[in-house]
């Protein structure tokens, strides 16, 4: 007589799994995207979920992450490589148009499009706390402009840095909606024609 043996749960790729549920929230942001969505997109059963990521917000906690280390890292490095602030803006500007409106995946910022009706008031702060992270490094750089003197007098870093946080917060959203990366460098190239530079230039 044969003897059954009940069979280990099926293996996945964790990884895999990761990138779709991290492209499966920036498509429809945190609130809208229910355990069974995830399942559905990630190809795991909801126990092989809860057992390898946690809960929801565990697993977006990381795909946050994630997103931070891959598609949204042209941020720091645009705000860590250029030799001034303004540089360091254009460059970001610049950048974004291009890695928001690429095909094949969703359009935007996850970090930005994840919070549109988040009732969750732990997931908000946290990406509201990302968002003002990167508007500190680009007051940081902004501020760096002005000590050398590369600021128009009287510019205020603060107002300068939140202007380019607007922008960029704009861009994402215009991408979501359909603006082309030819649109959305024009937003960027008039965002930074507006620097207030001094009159020395940079």
């Amino acid at each position: 007589m044969a003897t059954t043996q009940r069979g280990r749960p099926r293996a996945f790729d964790r990884e895999q799994a990761l990138e779709r549920a991290l492209r499966t929230f920036w498509e429809h942001g945190y609130e809208a995207t229910s355990v069974a969505g995830l399942t559905r997109a990630m190809g795991i059963s909801p126990p092989s979920l809860y057992a390898a990521f946690g809960d929801k917000r565990a697993l977006f906690e990381e795909v946050l992450e994630v997103y931070g280390q891959t598609y949204g890292a042209f941020t720091g490095r645009a705000l860590a490589e250029e030799p001034t602030g303004r540089g360091a803006v254009a460059r970001l500007l610049r950048e974004a148009a291009a890695e928001y409106t690429v095909g094949g995946r969703p359009a935007g910022c996850l970090v930005i499009a994840a919070a549109v009706n988040c009732t969750s008031p732990e997931v908000e702060e946290d990406l509201r706390a990302r968002r003002k992270a990167t508007i500190a490094l680009i007051e940081r750089r902004v501020r760096e402009d002005a000590d050398a003197g590369r600021l128009a007098p009287g510019s205020d870093p603060t107002v300068l840095a939140h202007y380019i946080g607007a922008v960029i917060q704009g861009m994402s959203q215009q991408a979501r909606d359909g603006a082309s990366r030819s649109v959305l460098e024009g937003i960027a190239a008039l965002a930074t024609a507006a620097w207030p530079a001094a009159s020395s230039g940079a």
